[in-house]
């Protein structure tokens, strides 16, 4: 039985459909004309140029991400003081309640004490060298 097979013409160039609008990387290389530079390779004397800009890149990108872990901590660790302030407000408030004369007198009231109706007063003491 026969294959089906179509006929495929070599050495004829494959249309490449262009676009009108330029990218921005053919603007910058208009712009630059970069091609005499690197006409023979590399030029040598760029490459400590290059090596001390990429160091610098470095550098700078690495202190940006310092920056950004400092700032989250500083805000985690103001969240953590807001939270320890409204925990001593309430601790100390109770602590205020607490130490009232009539919550005393409600929490010792069980145990059998009652609170003296009676006004103290005061013990006085003559020392031995005036009398």
């Amino acid at each position: 039985m026969a294959t089906n097979t179509t006929k495929v013409k070599k050495n004829e160039p494959v249309p490449v459909q262009r676009r009108n609008t330029r990218s921005i990387f053919s603007l910058i290389e208009s712009y630059l004309r970069l091609d005499g530079i690197f006409e023979h390779g590399l030029p040598v004397r760029y490459i400590p140029h290059i090596l001390f800009m990429t160091t610098l890149g470095i550098l700078y990108i690495g202190n940006i991400h310092y920056a950004e872990k400092n700032i989250r901590q500083i805000d985690k660790l103001k969240h953590e003081v807001n939270d320890f302030q409204s925990e001593y407000t309430t601790l100390s408030a109770d602590y205020m309640y607490a130490s009232k004369q009539s919550a005393v007198a409600e929490r010792v009231d069980s145990m059998g004490l009652y609170e003296s109706s009676v006004p103290p007063y005061k013990i006085s003491v003559k020392d031995q060298e005036e009398e």
